[in-house]
């Protein structure tokens, strides 16, 4: 027997609250929703925060409006779970995530001052070490660096952890001084054919790389996610030119689509 969705007469997150205890429901809920648990939403969650970040890269203010509300519906989602389990609630979330944002911004919500962003930075970092200190996570620095994170992001974050206490290389020359010699330890693993120490090799030149990201600032990710974006938008502008001579680019050869790539980036630069 169905019943009528909660009243629009609600708050909104009041009525998605109400939508996913409904969904949740033994009596008469979603059978998909209510076979589902931390574990098996988690991948949906980390998707949804792939499409934001998606819609922002486009400047779809429109679909980023859409896919907030995808991702909000994850933290409604999981903090159901908890609350069917007597763990915690929705409340309890918002609650800590409050406590978390005052407690970091001294700056604004208490007396403390910063001499400049860095200090602030340095600060953040400070009262980070602190909460995981009262979390009693003091076994490494590196504990609680998430092993399901993208793995440049979390190479930078390891990296970040470990510089914190002066395990850094000084400045970006010796970033990239050390970036040409695990490139040359690469090429010497692929010279003697020896692909599994190439696969170990290239794990070096990619953390070195998210090392090199870090230093100067950079977003690997994001660095990444514009590269494949610029990359397919000219592959389609060579499939779009060879479409119009009849051909796919299974019938054409490198000689010829290298010429397309070439004039597409000409185009992007006359654009």
């Amino acid at each position: 027997m169905t019943r009528a969705a909660p009243p629009a007469t609600l708050r909104p997150i009041d009525r998605l609250l109400a939508i996913m205890a409904r969904l949740r429901d033994p009596q008469g809920g979603c059978p998909w929703d209510l076979e589902q648990t931390f574990a098996t939403v988690a991948p949906y969650t980390v998707e949804e925060a792939y499409e934001v970040a998606d819609a922002i890269e486009r400047n779809d203010l429109s679909d980023l409006k859409d896919e907030l509300g995808d991702l909000l519906l994850q933290v409604v989602f999981h903090a159901r779970m908890a609350e069917e389990q007597g763990v915690f609630a929705f409340d309890d979330v918002a609650i800590a995530i409050n406590d978390k944002m005052i407690r970091r911004h001294p700056h604004v919500f208490a007396e403390e001052t910063y001499a400049s962003l860095a200090h602030q930075k340095e600060g953040w970092e400070a009262l980070k070490a602190a909460e995981r200190q009262g979390k009693g996570r003091t076994a490494s620095l590196l504990d609680d660096v998430p092993v399901g994170l993208p793995a440049l992001t979390r190479a930078v974050k390891l990296s970040k952890r470990a510089a914190g206490v002066g395990f850094v290389w000084p400045t970006v020359e010796d970033v990239m001084a050390k970036l040409h010699e695990e490139i040359g330890e690469l090429e010497a693993e692929i010279a003697a054919g020896d692909l599994e120490k190439a696969r170990q090799e290239m794990g070096d030149v990619l953390f070195v790389v998210a090392n090199l990201a870090r230093t100067l600032e950079v977003d690997p990710e994001d660095s990444l996610r514009f590269t494949n974006a610029k990359f397919a938008r000219r592959f389609q502008y060579i499939e779009a030119r060879l479409a119009e001579r009849g051909k796919t680019p299974d019938q054409s050869d490198l000689a010829e689509m290298d010429a397309l790539w070439d004039e597409a980036k000409a185009t992007e630069r006359r654009a």
